[in-house]
């Protein structure tokens, strides 16, 4: 025995005296090394931990374990360790990612077996249709009956009434079904999803509207309404979601098959209003090397500033520079003053910042020819700097971006739907259509989706193209990306209200639909306020604003959070992740529901506002002024939380249900107005040029000629970070040329070496002259491949895993209060936080990816 304790117990005093020197006046800390000493000596006598497979799990702690560290035990570990290995116990078998269950029912349910749903035909990319036969329209009508006896099976679910015992008994038959098919591959599944959702959610409504108001109080009764109608709102939302996303296209580019002769001319136009001449010259710089005849490539910089410097660069780049008199309508009657005077056969529009690669035209042109009837051809908004959210909460590359949902799934969505939405930037537009409905709209602030609105009343096509063909600069501030979104909110019910798509003719119903539910997005400022707000009214108010026992509450609400959850998860699994939204609705909703009330109310009031780019953050801060609204949510929450408080112990021991799950709501929407916080604490950001990663080879040459190859790990507009093959070749200060090649050639530039840390080179771009600015702007951000590769780099989403770091993310956002909190008030929340923070430490975590998994049936059999 003497063997295989004596190295437990010189562990267990080695972490102890650790422990105890660098805490020795932390008495929490000397326990709780003291218990982790003696939790080590128990699992060592209970379990057999010197065999191969123990061993491994050892080796692998860092994996299953993240959110605990061996060398520092705190107090409470060994219930963490007990939660985290159940939870790893249900989710994650030994070596395997997946659950036991789930691929027990992935094997057994296949979707080998099951018919592909037919390709649309639009004239587009469908093959020759054959004459139905017989046994197809016998099966159409077979189809017909099906879907006929299902709606009136479903209607017979949604409306009868159950007694609670029943309830629970659907309700757990539903999701066994949903977390058996949503083990399945392919689209057939993700339909399924769907329907289980619906069915779940129709009947929710259906008995909020009949059984849970209180038409005998007033008060509850108006409370009660004020909730239903924004649950409604979200329920309308949630099913045109469904149908928007039902089925995308992922259209694949055609190529061009007329002869280069033949190819029509182009104007490409970038206008501009207040940007840096240093954001706007990379965009002309990869425009200028675009794949296209050069003769039939017409550049125009669109000047709303009427700057002189812009005008003297115009002229040094050759391209054409146009400069409006007036500057009514912003940027719509920019683009209408400038398409007066080119004659391009078709337009392409980049943003200031939006720099194109040089593939641009040639994977987009091809379906102009193919659908002599497409009028726009959209491509992804990318964006190599990080978003306020991306930058403020350190997710950049690991959480999807505000955007990925919409240009990585909806307009994909729309495209099946013929809706595709022209998005302002990064589209090619034919200009015999854009003619015919007047030019680029101007009656709202969001010109670009009005104007492929009239497109399509006018009978024309669209088509979206999921691969991304240009890059720009998202916004760099929270006020900033505030001020973009209420644009588009207004704007966007700006359309609703004056070119309604639900009316007048030319759009086909998909294409309503898919109109009204973009243009309905934007009016969930007030619906949102509500539900952050909505448990205030019974623990304030004592309104019963759900008239029901807390049980049927719990068995009707829960089921509908969590299939519409599982269901957009595997719809949107890689592009927004769960409970995301939830944050970034809070964001907004404050700042998007007056301006979206006053377009309701007049439409015809607002101005449009530029976006700015390219600016810096000199110093991380919190910003005051645009918190307000969430602090103020924060406070009404916390009264809410102290009469919860007060109810539980003074209060109707009949309503102690009810309260407890007001709580939890509370709660909730606290962890969601944390995460708002921590968006407002805004980072540093102290680089006017950002860094994009990159892998590519390339060679470095020092003055005395020698020359050695690198490879090339990030690149900026004044910089490169390069690997060498080998440590000691270059020191700071050393003056290199750098060679890159663009095709066939190899471009050169002078570079001074700024930093060098082992094999690791940051290079400085000096004195370059226009040509090599040109050629390493269509070296680096102009290459064909150099964002295609970016639009599916994330890992599908985990719920289990996204409600843990949103719930840790809210209690960050209030821990990163109390740092600039004055000092009283300070110390007045840092024991509540500490407190919060403390709970969190106790929930589960998924183990990271990029951590290697032990080979524990290898490690089983051997000796």
């Amino acid at each position: 025995m003497s063997w295989l304790m004596r190295p437990l117990f010189s562990q267990g005093l080695q972490a102890l005296g650790h422990r105890y020197r660098g805490y020795r006046h932390q008495g929490s800390s000397v326990l709780a090394a003291s218990l982790c000493c003696s939790g080590l000596i128990l699992a060592w006598i209970l379990f057999r931990l010197e065999s191969p497979g123990w061993q491994v799990l050892r080796s692998q702690v860092r994996y299953w374990f993240p959110h605990l560290s061996p060398e520092r035990p705190r107090l409470g570990d060994g219930l963490r360790y007990l939660l985290q290995s159940g939870w790893l116990l249900l989710t994650y078998p030994a070596g395997q990612r997946t659950p036991i269950w789930a691929r027990w029912s992935a094997r057994v349910l296949s979707n080998d077996g099951l018919r592909r749903r037919p390709v649309k035909i639009t004239g587009r990319q469908q093959p020759d249709a054959a004459p139905a036969a017989p046994s197809g329209r016998l099966r159409r009508v077979g189809l017909i009956l099906i879907l006929l006896f299902s709606a009136l099976l479903a209607l017979l679910c949604i409306s009868q009434p159950f007694d609670l015992q029943t309830q629970l008994v659907f309700v757990l038959v539903l999701w066994v079904m949903a977390m058996l098919v949503r083990c399945i591959p392919g689209r057939f599944a993700g339909l399924l999803m769907i329907m289980l959702s619906l069915l779940v959610s129709c009947r929710y409504l259906w008995w909020r509207y009949t059984s849970t108001l209180n038409w005998d109080d007033p008060l509850s009764l108006f409370f009660g309404l004020l909730l239903l109608a924004a649950e409604t709102y979200a329920w309308l939302v949630l099913v045109l979601g469904y149908f928007q996303s039902l089925w995308p296209l992922h259209r694949q580019p055609t190529p061009l098959t007329i002869p280069p002769a033949e190819w029509p001319t182009i104007d490409i136009m970038v206008p501009t209003y207040n940007e840096p001449l240093s954001v706007v010259k990379p965009t002309i710089y990869a425009a200028l090397g675009i794949d296209w005849p050069k003769n039939k490539l017409n550049i125009y910089l669109l000047d709303d500033g009427n700057r002189a410097p812009f005008r003297a660069f115009a002229e040094e780049a050759g391209v054409h520079y146009i400069a409006r008199p007036t500057h009514e309508h912003a940027k719509a009657g920019n683009l209408n003053y400038a398409m007066r005077q080119a004659r391009g056969e078709f337009v392409a529009i980049f943003d200031c910042d939006h720099v194109p690669t040089r593939t641009f035209l040639q994977l987009t042109m091809g379906w102009f020819f193919k659908d002599k009837k497409l009028a726009m051809l959209q491509t992804p908004h990318h964006f190599f700097s990080p978003d306020p959210f991306e930058r403020n909460l350190g997710r950049f590359g690991h959480t999807p971006n505000e955007g990925s949902l919409f240009y990585g799934l909806l307009q994909d969505g729309n495209d099946m739907w013929d809706a595709t939405f022209f998005c302002g930037s990064c589209a090619v537009i034919r200009r015999s259509a854009l003619d015919e409905v007047g030019g680029i709209a101007t009656e709202t602030v969001t010109e670009d989706a009005h104007t492929s609105l009239r497109l399509h009343r006018c009978g024309y096509t669209s088509a979206y193209i999921r691969i991304p063909q240009a890059a720009g600069l998202a916004t760099e501030s929270l006020s900033a990306h505030i001020g973009q979104r209420i644009r588009w909110a207004r704007g966007m019910v700006q359309i609703f209200r004056l070119d309604n798509p639900l009316l007048g003719k030319g759009l086909k119903l998909p294409q309503r639909l898919c109109y009204a539910n973009a243009m309905l997005h934007f009016l969930s400022g007030i619906p949102r306020l509500i539900f952050l707000t909505a448990p205030m009214a019974f623990l304030l108010l004592h309104a019963y604003i759900i008239h029901a026992p807390a049980l049927a509450i719990v068995l009707y609400v829960l089921p509908h959070m969590i299939h519409a959850n599982l269901a957009n998860s595997r719809i949107q699994g890689k592009y927004r992740y769960s409970f995301w939204n939830e944050v970034y609705e809070s964001v907004l909703a404050w700042y998007i529901a007056r301006p979206t009330t006053m377009a309701i109310l007049s439409p015809h009031k607002g101005t449009f506002n530029v976006t700015a780019k390219g600016g810096l953050v000199d110093r991380a801060h919190f910003d005051w002024v645009i918190s307000r609204p969430y602090l103020v949510l924060v406070l009404l929450n916390l009264c809410g939380l102290f009469a919860g408080g007060w109810r539980l112990a003074y209060g109707d021991a009949a309503e102690m249900p009810t309260v407890i799950l007001s709580i939890g709501w509370v709660l909730f929407n606290l962890m969601i107005l944390g995460g708002a916080i921590a968006v407002a604490v805004e980072a540093r950001q102290v680089r006017l040029s950002h860094r994009v990663d990159i892998a590519l080879s390339a060679a470095v040459k020092r003055r005395d000629g020698h020359l050695f190859p690198c490879t090339v790990r990030d690149y900026s507009d004044g910089g490169m970070g390069i690997e060498l093959r080998e440590d000691g070749l270059l020191h700071e200060g050393d003056s290199v040329t750098l060679l890159l090649r663009k095709g066939r050639r190899e471009c050169i530039f002078p570079a001074t070496v700024k930093r060098r840390l082992g094999r690791s080179i940051g290079l400085q771009l000096s004195s370059l002259t226009r040509e090599q600015h040109i050629e390493f702007i269509q070296c680096t951000f102009a290459r064909a491949d150099t964002w295609a590769r970016r639009q599916d780099e994330f890992a599908r989403d985990k719920p289990v895993a996204s409600l843990s770091d949103v719930l840790m993310l809210g209690c960050s956002g209030f821990y990163s209060l109390l740092e600039y909190l004055p000092r009283p008030l300070a110390h007045l929340f840092g024991s509540v936080g500490w407190l919060l923070l403390w709970l969190a430490s106790f929930m589960p975590r998924i183990p990271k990816k990029d951590t290697p998994l032990p080979d524990l049936k290898r490690a089983m059999v051997q000796p």
